[in-house]
Formats: C-alpha cells, sequence, structure tokens
C-alpha cells in the first residue's frame, strides 16, 4: 500500500478558526489520516500523512475552499506510521515567532518568492548571494544548502536575539530557507522590517528545492517533524550530519537519555549499541 505524506501552509485571513478546525478534524479523521495542523486567524499550516488515495482527496476537499484554492501543497512519500495520531488545534500563530502582528505580517510584506528552479541557476551562476537556515539548529545538524549560515536558532522567536551576528549582511542579498516555507515568511518579512535590504525566500522551502534537484546544492538528508526524523529525493549526495559523541557520519535522530534534559542530537549505531545514549557524559552527573 502506498502512503502520502502532504505539507501545506498559507497566510490568510481565518475569521472563525475553530470552525475551520472542525472541518478539517472530521475530514482527515473520516480518511484515516494522522498528522498536525496549526489554525489561527492568520492562516493554516500542516502536516497530514494518510493512503496516497485518502491523502489527494483532501488535497482536493480542502483546494475547494476559495481561500486555499492557490494553496501549494508538497507532497512526499510516507511510511503509514509517520505520526501517532491527528492533532488540529488552534493557536495564536501558525509559527511561534511571537513577533509584533503590527509590524511584521506576511500578508503585507515578506521576502521576494523565488522558485527552485531560480534558486538553481543562482548556484550554476554563481550569484553573490547568502542563504541564512532559518530553521532550528538540530534541524541544520542533517542537512543544509552548501555555503548556508546558521543562525543556531533553538526557536523560531530567538530570531532578534541571534539577528546582531548578520549585521553585516544588511547590504547583501539574502535569502532565507526553511523545511517548507511557512517559517520563511515571517523570518524575512522580520530581516526587512531591521533593514535589510535586499530579502528573498526560497518558495515551498527545502522540501520543494529537494523534489526537484534531489542531491543537488543541498547537502545531507532534510529533518521532518515526525517518525521518519530524516528524508531525501534520492540523487548522489552525501552524509554531512555527524554524531554528536564520535563525529561519526550519521542521520539517526535520539532524544537524550537524561529526561531532564531530552536533547534532539545525531548519534550513530555504534553510540546506540547500548540502548539510548546520554548527549554527553556530564549530562548524567
Amino acid at each position: 500500500m502506498r502512503y502520502q505524506v502532504l505539507l501545506f501552509y498559507k497566510y490568510v485571513p481565518i475569521e472563525d478558526p475553530s470552525a475551520l478546525r472542525e472541518w478539517i478534524l472530521t475530514k482527515a479523521s473520516s480518511l484515516q489520516l494522522t498528522g498536525r495542523v496549526l489554525i489561527a486567524e492568520e492562516g493554516l499550516n500542516g502536516t497530514l500523512e494518510g493512503t496516497f488515495e485518502n491523502a489527494q482527496m483532501f488535497a482536493r476537499e480542502l483546494a475547494a475552499d476559495p481561500r486555499f484554492t492557490d494553496m501549494q501543497v508538497k507532497t512526499s512519500v510516507g511510511t503509514g506510521n509517520s505520526f501517532e495520531k491527528l492533532s488540529v488545534k488552534v493557536r495564536a500563530e501558525i509559527v511561534g515567532t511571537q513577533f509584533d502582528p503590527r509590524t511584521i505580517d506576511p500578508r503585507v510584506k515578506t521576502g521576494i518568492h523565488i522558485s527552485p528552479e531560480e534558486l538553481h541557476t543562482w548556484y550554476e551562476n554563481n550569484k553573490d548571494f547568502v542563504v541564512v537556515d532559518m530553521r532550528n539548529e538540530y534541524e541544520f545538524q542533517s542537512g543544509h544548502f552548501k555555503n548556508s549560515v546558521n543562525p543556531k536558532l533553538k526557536h523560531s522567536r530567538d530570531l532578534p536575539k541571534v539577528l546582531p551576528k548578520f549585521e553585516h549582511l544588511k547590504e547583501k542579498t539574502v535569502l532565507t530557507v526553511c523545511t517548507g516555507g511557512v517559517r520563511c515568511e515571517k523570518m524575512s518579512a522580520y530581516l526587512l522590517a531591521q533593514g535589510f535590504k535586499d530579502v528573498y525566500q526560497l518558495e515551498n522551502g527545502i522540501h520543494g528545492y529537494m523534489e526537484k534537484y534531489p542531491g543537488q546544492n543541498y547537502r545531507g538528508a532534510l529533518y521532518t517533524f515526525d517518525k521518519r526524523l530524516a528524508i531525501d529525493f534520492g540523487g548522489e549526495r552525501e552524509v554531512v550530519g555527524e554524531c554528536r559523541l564520535c563525529q561519526a557520519k550519521t542521520e539517526r535522530y535520539v532524544n537524550c537519555a537524561n529526561a531532564k534534559c531530552h536533547l534532539h542530537f545525531l548519534a550513530c549505531d555504534a553510540c546506540q549499541k547500548d540502548g539510548v545514549p546520554l548527549c554527553s557524559p556530564r549530562c548524567g552527573d
């Protein structure tokens, strides 16, 4: 049986988030989909998995809503158990940036969207630009674009704290990237509000680029917020992730065995041979 994962978002006014939640919960449940969907007055952000036919049916019915007719839905191969359950929630934001919506609203002003094809051309032509990866630090570890800058974010809301490190990029062409694009809508808008002059964002995110150019310019695997943890789309590629404990190449994530720490990190098979390891010897003290 074939399974498919859907990844989608859109910033669009939602007058009644609770009503949309009920519709999505009912429809997704009837199609036996699992995954997570966040709904806010500012828009929709979700990842769902089901059989190929049911996932496609949900995508079609969601697109029948005029608010989402033009919403891009990215797809990847599922496993049938990528998520434990279905969760559909109403939140204040669809990405937890905690930016002031009066000054940061991607529906009003955000970075210029460029397609995967255009980014590929940038690389082929050696264009002068800087990729700033807006994902969390642990996501960056298993894969990232060539020559990209890692802000080492723990949370999206941390961007204002680390921004002083990138003041020198204000006059540069800056491309923000993230998994599917949703985080970059606000992150690129924030850079513009802080005086960055030439800001772009990758349309459909890293996922969209890897679908079209597997193994090209993006090094390693793409972290996913489900049980798959890291995926690729084929092509010739290198493993760039390194075990936190011994630096061996790996793309396997674990959570630290210390429940008080629970750090999400890369650990190779050898370091996991006796079970889930601690993230460092000191963590067990």
